[in-house]
């Protein structure tokens, strides 16, 4: 067994990690391979016996039950048909102003949010559905793009989001008051979204020209669309109302929401077999990963914090004088940095051994923390080069969108998420108010 002085374990431990995940290896192999490794330098074979700890405790989270609920019903609702209705609703609406689309699809996004939990289905729905109209329709290229990835990455942070999912596992916080606590900061990124959009196109209508008279729905065509919007509020309610109400928690509430979106797909014709199996297929996969990187991360994280490794950063954050604030401000850099190449579990798992009980040790809310970490994971959908919503555009973009092109459309939204992110630290209540009012 060795004996190292904690500021080598941590540059052997966490600079092995980041060469490992650069090479491309799987977070999960990385984390519990290194985990191991360590356990057996340090402590002698005879401790691996936490590794077999850490899967039986991955067993007994209750709340994991969620995760593969909440990722079927985003994959299911992808066949139902909703987006084509609500999107001919918002078209109807919307349509008459300028930039009056591009509003419509964020509105779209937030309530596929609402019912989905994840960043795909709104953005494939919507490259697919709202990208060939408005461009058909002379909307700018770089605003519909950016307007699409911006308004699918919502889907992580208005509840119910597996993101935030995960973060209460890791965390050990309430999964139900994070779902709370990210309904404000949703909804003012919504409306920095929408603002943008309308003044920039009053000023340039060009970018987004409001629809020719001939194609504006009457008054009496647009209360009839209403009826597209009736089974999305439905699924919310399902889905999130009940946990409002206190009547299911977010567990139970995942499998009203399952059962609920496969009603819907069954009845608007929409799933076929073959869609019914792929979506269980790609949900026992993706949970099977998680799974896999919860259970690598837990073993990676007791030994970390055995060796008293937290104590030793605390006080050379609180000697270096960057102060609370400073330090909280520090960490989301290095959020925002760690995005642009690694993905939002990858960037949770490197960072929760380090961040969380510093974050708890100067006094600061790990709820609010967790709707930071969220909105900063936001940008992270969005950020070149390795950014997840710019492979999802690209995948269903017509063949002339480039890259670049990609790229270039995401720079406006990626500042309003920044915006957004500035406006909850400095005003922590946005996030907070609502689940202390609840969670009484």
């Amino acid at each position: 067994m060795l004996d190292l002085s904690i500021e080598l374990i941590t540059l052997l431990m966490f600079g092995s990690m980041l060469l490992l995940i650069v090479t491309g290896l799987p977070i999960a192999f990385v984390l519990g391979g290194l985990a191991m490794v360590f356990v057996l330098l340090l402590w002698g074979p005879e401790q691996l016996k936490m590794v077999v700890y850490a899967a039986i405790d991955v067993q007994k989270i209750y709340s994991l039950v969620a995760l593969p609920l909440f990722i079927y019903t985003g994959l299911i609702l992808q066949q139902s048909g909703i987006a084509d209705t609500m999107f001919d609703t918002m078209r109807k609406w919307a349509g008459g102003l300028n930039g009056g689309l591009a509003v419509g699809v964020i509105l779209i996004c937030a309530l596929f949010a609402a019912m989905v939990g994840v960043s795909g289905a709104a953005t494939v729905s919507m490259g697919l559905i709202a990208l060939p109209a408005m461009l058909k329709r002379g909307y700018q290229k770089e605003l519909t793009l950016g307007t699409i990835q911006a308004g699918g990455a919502l889907g992580i942070l208005i509840p119910p989001s597996v993101c935030f999912v995960i973060y209460g596992i890791v965390a050990r916080q309430s999964i139900g008051q994070l779902f709370i606590a990210g309904i404000f900061p949703g909804i003012l990124l919504v409306v920095l979204f929408i603002l943008y959009i309308l003044i920039r196109c009053y000023f340039q209508p060009h970018l987004g020209p409001a629809l020719p008279r001939e194609e504006r729905a009457s008054w009496k065509e647009k209360f009839i669309s209403l009826r597209g919007l009736v089974i999305p509020v439905l699924l919310i309610f399902f889905i999130m109302g009940l946990v409002m109400l206190g009547i299911t928690t977010p567990t139970e509430a995942s499998g009203f929401g399952a059962i609920a979106v496969t009603i819907v797909a069954l009845v608007n014709r929409r799933l076929s077999w073959t869609g019914f199996k792929n979506a269980l297929f790609s949900t026992m996969r993706a949970t099977g990963m998680v799974c896999w990187v919860v259970m690598a991360a837990l073993v990676f994280a007791k030994i970390y914090t055995g060796l008293g490794a937290i104590d030793v950063l605390d006080n050379l954050l609180k000697a270096a004088g960057l102060g609370p604030w400073g330090t909280l401000i520090l960490m989301q850099l290095s959020f925002f940095v760690m995005g642009c190449f690694l993905d939002d579990t990858a960037i949770l798992y490197i960072c929760a051994p380090l961040y969380i009980p510093i974050v708890a040790s100067q006094g600061f809310n790990l709820i609010w923390f967790g709707v930071l970490y969220i909105m900063n994971t936001e940008m992270a959908f969005l950020t070149p080069p390795f950014g997840v919503n710019l492979f999802y555009m690209k995948g269903v973009a017509p063949k002339d969108v480039t890259i670049i092109d990609i790229y270039k459309s995401i720079i406006p939204y990626v500042g309003l998420q920044a915006l957004g992110l500035a406006i909850v630290m400095i005003f922590p209540q946005i996030a907070l108010w609502l689940p202390t009012l609840m969670f009484k």
